[in-house]
């Protein structure tokens, strides 16, 4: 039987080395595995984090391996490219930092074999991603292994494979089973014991057939359903390979019995039933280890991921441990798995797309969880043009072809023009907007949807982001683009309200469900990273658009006060807001009463006297929760936004009564007719230089000018370095001077 030999404890590393060595190196620095080189350069901003290759180096003692007929070195994840070096030759090339590898190094496993492999991350014009908004980090970042198999196994060379395709099919109140196994070097003598177990590990179907016969169908009496978080039952099929009674391999895999349909009209069913997608997105960084994550760290995300009560995770933007995949059959999470074809088509990356699109299905296509996999994500961001509308046709017919059980979809850019020959090609499709945060209200995004309804009844229409930042900011009166965490709570619950109560919108995914690494950003006072979590990148602090969510979609009583970190407070009665999923909610100021709110949104509002130090406490039903205000007279400056090396901060402009300045909205200053001038004269200089950079092909529609009025013209100009716009602090002072000349 195979061996799994796990082999991450002490690789020598280096960022130095221009060649693989032909000896273990005495210089170089010891890792163990899971490694990344940008676990802290590629979080604290400036977008310099390191972007080139470097070595790992590992002599194996054969002693510690046990003895087969063939070994295959395993690679779980290697970020982006990398090559294998054994015994000083070079034995294989992978493109892709996202999947599973592997490479037979029989040949060379000598006394004491050596193993070279070199990981690159640099920027080229053949592997995805090379833009995006997140930092491409560097290294080995999942597990080594050796696995030792007998001369006669399941496939290990099969696009990184687990070796078995388990397609269940349902009818009435049983199963069908089809048990596909892949073999390499089998014999005439050798057979397959093909065998499905329940959750207790009790066989409940078995087949024995020829070595020859790589396809079984096996019957379940009386399926348990996988019903996603209400009941997620997994079974279990495995394949024996065997020569008389002797087992020559094994392969396994857990399978969950389920049907589902994506309808325009009503969303998602699952196993007959209206069961509503409403849940996250998943970045898999954190904090201090980049992609390098421990299995502890994966299972404190889907904890906090079903805390929040979501039904779905999507995994962007790239294919995600195996170990997660597997938590999510687990927890009964629905989920949409997607390669990183993302925000930049390059005409000579089409071969990796077709690569790292068969590696997912082909890898994950056992997951009960997956069902729908994600082409492509804002590739439209530079417009549309033929080459990638055939690499689009081409994978999308090439996935259908692979799995005859799932659907594709898209993740389009907000511009993206619903019309667009693009968008029809998926058989679902999801949309990415930020009306109320990168412009635009947040009343615009529940009318979008429906006129997109309206004029494609019969395309299942979702929303693949959507979301804004918040870090440790306070005020009472929030505004977009202020990065409060109270203004993050109001987007949230005005874009659930408009969401959640649409039930054609086949799914819904906030993004994203925890902060995370992107080295370009510098935004909301912290450099390096997005916030548009609802949990902090540590993992620490869950804000308060956490509870919003929960309140809606999670079944386990709670109450949650907001604010809790905004205890100084200027105004005489302040309006504090708790959320809960029970239907009525009583606060206590000092002991007093505030009286008792009802609400089927679960958003409470109170207005709370604030004088001197005031205890809250929010009762609803059994529970409680408690929080603290505190009545100042001058606004507490350590609450206020302070971006770093921003080139100038809201507060430092010039905005004279009656006049326009840097921190009025586009749309205010576009009615006026000097105000339109100098708006038309900013966006000369973005379209100009979008004319002759990435950005080629991109036309401002309708909808994006209606985004960009609700900017404020300092926010704007902070964002046009997306664009390669760049403007001094004299430049802008220079706006603003010219803004205080017109009349509102």
């Amino acid at each position: 039987m195979r061996k799994i030999i796990n082999i991450n404890r002490k690789w020598a590393f280096t960022k130095q080395a221009n060649e693989a060595p032909a000896s273990m190196p005495e210089k170089w620095d010891f890792v163990n595995l899971p490694h990344s080189w940008n676990a802290i350069d590629g979080q604290d901003g400036g977008n310099d984090y390191y972007r080139g290759t470097c070595w790992y180096a590992k002599e194996i003692d054969m002693e510690e391996i046990p003895k087969a007929d063939r070994y295959y070195l395993e690679i779980k994840g290697a970020n982006s490219s990398a090559e294998v070096y054994l015994n000083g030759k070079k034995s294989a090339t992978h493109h892709g930092g996202y999947s599973t590898w592997r490479v037979d190094i029989t040949d060379e496993m000598t006394d004491k074999p050596f193993i070279v492999i070199s990981v690159d991350n640099s920027a080229n014009e053949t592997v995805y991603p090379q833009m995006a908004d997140f930092t491409f980090y560097g290294g080995l970042y999942r597990d080594v292994n050796i696995i030792a198999v007998s001369e006669s196994h399941f496939d290990l060379d099969y696009y990184g494979g687990p070796g078995l395709a388990v397609t269940p099919e349902i009818k009435g109140e049983n199963a069908e089973i089809t048990v596909e196994a892949y073999l390499t070097n089998a014999k005439e003598n050798q057979q397959l014991i093909y065998t499905v177990k329940d959750a207790d590990d009790n066989a409940v179907a078995q087949v024995k057939t020829s070595a020859g016969e790589t396809k079984a169908v096996l019957n379940i009496d009386d399926v348990h359903l996988w019903n996603g978080r209400k009941d997620p039952y997994l079974y279990t099929a495995e394949i024996l390979l065997v020569e008389g009674d002797t087992i020559l391999d094994n392969v396994s895999a857990r399978f969950g019995c389920r049907t589902f349909k994506i309808d325009p009209e009503k969303g998602f069913f699952l196993n007959g039933e209206s069961y509503p997608l409403r849940g996250v997105s998943r970045h898999q960084d954190r904090w201090g280890f980049g992609n390098a994550l421990l299995p502890e760290h994966h299972e404190e995300d889907i904890d906090l991921i079903c805390e929040v009560g979501a039904t779905t995770i999507r995994l962007a933007h790239y294919q995600h441990d195996q170990y997660f995949y597997d938590l999510c059959d687990e927890k009964g999470l629905v989920i949409w798995a997607e390669i990183p074809y993302i925000s930049k088509h390059m005409p000579t990356g089409r071969e990796n797309t077709i690569s790292q699109m068969k590696e997912l299905v082909i890898q994950n296509y056992n997951h009960a969880c997956i069902v729908v996999w994600g082409l492509s994500n804002e590739i439209t961001m530079s417009g549309s043009d033929p080459d990638l509308l055939e690499n689009h046709r081409i994978l999308n017919d090439m996935v259908h072809e692979l799995d005859k059980t799932r659907l594709t979809t898209i993740a389009c850019v907000s511009m993206c023009d619903m019309h667009d020959e693009y968008v029809q090609i998926p058989d679902v499709v999801s949309y990415n907007h930020y009306f109320g945060w990168y412009g635009g209200d947040t009343d615009m995004n529940g009318p979008w949807f429906d006129k997109f309804h309206k004029e494609f009844p019969s395309i299942p229409i979702g929303m693949s982001e959507y979301g804004c930042e918040a870090l440790n900011w306070h005020t009472s009166d929030p505004k977009q683009g202020d990065y409060t965490e109270e203004y993050q709570a109001y987007y949230h619950e005005e874009l659930i309200k408009q969401l959640f109560t649409r039930e054609y919108i086949w799914a819904t995914h906030v993004w994203n469900m925890f902060d995370f690494g992107a080295d370009a950003r510098s935004e909301g006072g912290e450099n390096g990273q997005n916030h548009k979590g609802l949990v902090t990148f540590d993992r620490k602090y869950k804000k308060d658009s956490f509870y919003a969510y929960k309140a809606w979609l999670s079944d386990d009583p709670f109450v949650h006060i907001c604010g809790k970190r905004y205890v100084d407070r200027v105004e005489d009665v302040t309006k504090v807001t708790v959320y809960s999923n029970l239907p009525a909610v009583e606060l206590f100021a000092n002991g007093k009463s505030l009286g008792v709110k009802e609400s089927a949104e679960h958003f409470f509002y109170f207005d709370v006297p604030n004088s001197g130090e005031t205890v809250l406490v929010a009762k609803a039903g059994e529970f409680s929760d408690e929080s603290s205000l505190r009545k100042v007279d001058t606004f507490n400056e350590d609450y206020r936004l302070k971006e770093k090396g921003a080139i100038l901060n809201w507060f430092d402009v010039t905005a004279p009564e009656g006049y326009f300045s840097l921190n009025d909205k586009l749309s205010d200053i576009v009615m006026n007719p000097a105000g339109a001038q100098l708006f038309k004269s900013l966006m000369g200089k973005i379209m100009t230089n979008m004319s002759s950079g990435d950005m080629a092909g991109f036309q401002l529609s309708e909808e994006m000018m209606k985004m960009l009025g609700g900017f404020t013209v300092l926010r704007m100009t902070s964002l046009m370095g997306t664009a390669g716009v760049e403007m001094t602090k004299e430049q802008l002072l220079a706006i603003n001077a010219q803004l205080n000349q017109i009349k509102k």
